[in-house]
């Protein structure tokens, strides 16, 4: 366990309605996990959680990442308010079994950690409008992708709370702080 500064109160980040002054949440999405199993915003619904984008064969940023998220993994195991999801931004190349496969060789228990793929409009538009992501083809970089390395930390109530460079074991670091920081706010 991550001590953390119960005093702390974390940014809600997105715009706020000009109607009600509520702020941005991340909107629905229907995408399947690395069993096949359709998961929706209901997935997530009440839960902390943690959001990135990657793809299997990236031969840049992603192994950091995956290394990162990992230890991240590794905080909040076992804790029923926190989930991870992976969104593959390669879903042609990145097949169910070899999502499974790659969930599996990180030590994901396939339950809290969710390895997501689904149609690659969805995705793109759900890292830009969603997650305040980038994640698109580029021919010019390595791998034929470009994407942040962010990891975006979210609230029970859908609300984006921060984002953190995932190759930065420092900023990783505060995540893991923050993921328990947000657990102890107030509802």
């Amino acid at each position: 366990m991550v001590a953390c500064n119960q005093n702390k109160t974390l940014p809600i980040l997105g715009e706020k309605s000009p109607i009600d002054s509520t702020y941005a949440t991340v909107p629905p999405f229907v995408l399947v996990n690395q069993d096949g199993d359709t998961i929706t915003e209901a997935f997530v619904k009440g839960k902390i959680y943690v959001a990135d984008f990657f793809f299997t064969s990236c031969p840049t940023i992603c192994p950091i990442m995956k290394k990162e998220m990992l230890r991240v993994y590794q905080q909040i195991k076992g804790d029923p308010a926190f989930v991870l999801l992976s969104h593959t931004i390669d879903p042609e190349f990145d097949s169910i079994p070899l999502l499974k496969e790659y969930a599996s060789r990180l030590g994901s228990d396939g339950k809290q950690w969710q390895f997501l793929t689904g149609n690659r409009e969805q995705i793109y538009e759900l890292a830009e409008k969603g997650y305040y992501a980038t994640a698109m083809p580029d021919s010019t970089e390595p791998g034929g992708y470009v994407h942040s390395g962010g990891f975006i930390l979210v609230d029970p109530k859908s609300r984006v709370r921060g984002v953190y460079n995932g190759t930065d074991a420092k900023e990783v670091d505060q995540l893991i702080e923050d993921l328990f920081i947000l657990k102890s706010e107030k509802p």
